[in-house]
């Protein structure tokens, strides 16, 4: 059972690295935090494609995700939001969570299209995975490149993007 939820929840997840067309890698980018009165937000800007992770980043983290995906977003599921519908209930998440109150763990369980309660290890570029830690290169590249930026206890959000965060908005928290 353990390995079956770890299968779907990386269908779901994982791999920027391949498109799920013709099995093509996805560009890397890194991302740039733009601080609020309510925490730090995530823009995306395309970088060239590194094979080792940045002096000032973690070598490992563990975060906890909510997906927002929308109308043909995650392949097998069925979502009826539009992008401008999961745009908006993305941020309504990522300030609620920001706040704290509900806990993240209760956002997860009431707004997630991917499977409670969502959290992954993933080791970065250049660092082999140990356990079920996945390789940040075969995560969709958003999810890493706001994961790594933000300090433990942080919520960040990775935007849609058809390039580095193909199946939707991802509300990032770092655990560790």
């Amino acid at each position: 059972m353990k390995n079956h939820s770890i299968l779907l929840a990386a269908t779901i997840v994982l791999a920027g690295a391949f498109a799920w067309v013709g099995c093509k890698k996805a560009p890397t980018t890194t991302t740039t935090e733009t601080p609020t009165e309510q925490g730090a937000t995530t823009e995306m800007k395309p970088a060239e494609t590194t094979t080792q992770a940045k002096s000032d980043e973690p070598q490992r983290i563990q975060v906890q995700h909510i997906l927002i995906g929308f109308q043909g977003s995650l392949p097998g599921k069925e979502v009826k939001r539009s992008v401008k519908e999961a745009e908006k209930l993305a941020k309504e998440v990522l300030e609620k969570a920001q706040k704290g109150k509900p806990t993240f763990d209760e956002l997860v369980k009431q707004y997630t299209d991917d499977q409670a309660p969502g959290i992954y290890g993933m080791a970065n570029l250049g660092i082999p995975p140990a356990g079920e830690e996945f390789p940040r290169d075969q995560m969709v590249p958003a999810f890493g490149d706001v994961g790594f930026k933000l300090k433990v206890g942080e919520v960040g959000l990775a935007e849609f993007s058809e390039t580095t965060s193909p199946y939707g908005y991802h509300v990032i928290k770092r655990l560790k």
